[in-house]
């Protein structure tokens, strides 16, 4: 069946409709990660969001159920050039046309994604209209295209009930607090892996209750959305800083570490998401490949000096991916050291966070 995505500029790319056979309107973003896929459905920062896949073949490997980052997938719709028609993986259990249908997730595929993402790039990110039904007037449907908003969605992706997990190690050193805000399995598995006991909490959860559960560490997790709508949480964090308790933050908890302390985020003109982000250590000048998600990010501009200090940036385009905050034990990461699959080259930053927590001990 015939699919129209049809932006909010007014511009229409027709192509064939994929798994389920619904209109929706939805932020649409571009990820130039070259594998993954099943990774980036299943990580909840792309919730109220339609992620357009760069590399033109998708789906070639299946689906892995035990490579999902959730427990399901999160975009509002799937946008590829070509849907594999076949899978060959001696661990795939089914294909992603199969995925997506049986979690109600429409797409489109057979478009121009080249065209898409330049378009993107050159105009920012913007919302669009996936549906199979044929517009002959698109300009009388372009205010409610536009109408569309990103809202609500660290409550749709957060934990719904405190979690002890399952201990990967047997000889636990640290216990810790992981606020999820949208978090990625990946990061409480690091954790684990570097013999922490982990215990996952909702974003409503008070300060208190995670000061009360005396833990050797806290981590603020990855998420979905404007930052600045996280209030609640923002609150929480300001009183979680005023203590002695280590502190590590990836992505939407960077920002919203940043919030707390009174600096400003804003959102880009088209985000970073993929596989293949430089940055910079400012203090060692070492360089890493990143995996990123987002669409805001830390104003340089706002960050007081007497407070945290610039510790890493984006190569490409200058922008800040990490914060010390000083005379405190708590640095945050704009990037994604826990990223599943690489690249990898960040994930001693959990070794970091271990270190301080010994320290603190």
């Amino acid at each position: 069946m015939k699919a129209y995505l049809i932006l909010e500029d007014g511009t229409v790319f027709e192509g064939k409709s994929i798994g389920t056979e619904k209109e929706v309107i939805s932020e649409v973003v571009f990820n130039t990660s070259m594998w993954g896929y099943l990774e980036v459905l299943t990580d909840p920062s792309y919730a109220g969001q339609a992620v357009c896949m760069t590399y033109p073949l998708i789906g070639n490997y299946g689906i892995c159920y035990e490579d999902m980052e959730s427990l399901k997938p999160w975009p509002d719709a799937y946008i590829v050039h070509e849907l594999s028609r076949t899978h060959s993986n001696f661990r795939s259990e089914g294909s992603i046309q199969d995925f997506l249908k049986d979690n109600d997730i429409p797409g489109i595929a057979g478009i121009d994604t080249r065209a898409l993402t330049k378009i993107l790039r050159q105009k920012g990110t913007m919302n669009g209209m996936i549906t199979t039904k044929k517009y002959d007037d698109i300009e009388a449907i372009l205010p409610k295209i536009k109408e569309y908003k990103v809202t609500g969605v660290v409550d749709e992706v957060s934990t719904k009930e405190k979690k002890e997990l399952e201990p990967i190690d047997t000889e636990k050193k640290y216990k810790v607090a992981l606020l999820d805000v949208g978090a990625k399995n990946n990061i409480a598995e690091s954790l684990q892996k570097l013999g922490c006991d982990v215990t996952v909490y909702p974003c409503r959860t008070s300060a208190e209750d995670i000061i009360a559960s005396n833990p050797d560490g806290i981590m603020l997790s990855n998420g979905p959305g404007d930052p600045k709508e996280c209030e609640y949480e923002i609150e929480q964090i300001k009183k979680l800083y005023d203590t002695d308790i280590p502190i590590f933050a990836i992505c939407l908890g960077h920002q919203l570490m940043a919030l707390a302390m009174g600096f400003d985020t804003k959102k880009m003109k088209y985000g970073h998401r993929g596989g293949n982000h430089p940055v910079i250590d400012l203090d060692s000048k070492h360089v890493y490949i990143s995996s990123q998600n987002h669409g805001y990010m830390v104003d340089a501009d706002s960050v007081d000096e007497s407070i945290a200090k610039v510790a890493f940036v984006n190569v490409n385009d200058k922008t800040v991916e990490g914060l010390r905050y000083k005379d405190k034990n708590i640095f945050t990461v704009q990037f994604h050291p826990e990223a599943c699959p690489g690249p990898q080259d960040s994930e001693l930053l959990f070794g970091e966070f271990i270190k301080m927590m010994g320290g603190a001990k």
